[in-house]
């Protein structure tokens, strides 16, 4: 694995579920890129993340994410690691809704918190001040004794992007973070997604084109398990995601010439 790369992938062949199956020839991320991921419902992107987290191992090829090789066995202490460096933030938020949003938020800290600390939730002062320093850089630090289950949807994602920051990953898997959002709310959730990364790779779901530009430089096209796309920003436009989004037939690349989406 080179130096810089977050993420390796090398003639992947997997399964989840079913006849289902995730074929990647090639993909390599580095730090700091950002990156979207398009395409149809079942086109592969959520099995894509569940291979980079760990969650579905390779039959076939070589992966390496953050260094660690997910091909073959895989010891638990290495999956361990592997997520305390991997910040997630999905649909599902996965926040707990009886806790406040300073509670969802250092909940990011317990990788590296062990023993009687991490079930207990008993956290430092300089964690505190962490936590309380992650809910001020997404403007939510008024919102800090709040139960999350009293705030609204866009202020939930907010909470659920400082408790990522609270993890200081190094690379970002973001699965459609503003799927429920109003078209004001996910725009100023992709600028504070996009903010907080920081040196952190971001690689995002995103099924609408005009957010595109907030979240990514690169965009990659995934098609029946496979990547159809690999390309700048610029050189993706709205016939080549037409085709993209059909159910049936090849994608050409040199449909996609860049025109404005």
């Amino acid at each position: 694995m080179s130096a810089t790369a977050v993420i390796e992938l090398d003639s992947v062949d997997c399964s989840s579920g079913g006849s289902f199956r995730l074929q990647v020839d090639r993909l390599k991320v580095e730090a700091g890129e950002r990156i979207a991921i398009v395409g149809h419902n079942g086109a592969g992107k959520s099995t894509l993340f569940r291979l980079l987290s760990g969650f579905v191992r390779p039959s076939a090829g070589q992966a390496r994410v953050l260094g660690h090789a997910l091909h073959g066995p895989v010891a638990s202490h290495e999956l361990r690691a592997l997520r305390c460096s991997l910040g997630q933030i999905m649909q599902g938020l996965h926040l707990v809704q009886r806790l406040t949003a300073l509670e969802n938020v250092l909940i990011g800290s317990l990788g590296r918190v062990s023993g009687w600390r991490s079930w207990a939730r008993c956290y430092t002062a300089t964690e505190i001040q962490a936590a309380q320093a992650a809910l001020r850089q997404v403007g939510m630090l008024s919102r800090a004794d709040t139960r999350t289950d009293r705030l609204s949807g866009g202020e939930r994602q907010k909470v659920a992007i400082a408790r990522m920051l609270m993890q200081r990953p190094q690379l970002i898997l973001a699965d459609e973070p503003t799927a429920a959002l109003d078209p004001a709310a996910a725009t100023e959730v992709c600028k504070l997604m996009a903010a907080a990364a920081g040196d952190a790779a971001l690689i995002s779901v995103v099924h609408n084109p005009s957010l595109l530009p907030l979240l990514a430089q690169r965009v990659i096209g995934m098609k029946q398990g496979r990547i159809v796309f690999d390309l700048p920003l610029a050189a993706v436009d709205a016939p080549c995601l037409d085709q993209l989004y059909r159910q049936d037939g090849a994608v050409d690349r040199k449909m996609c010439t860049g025109a404005p989406l």
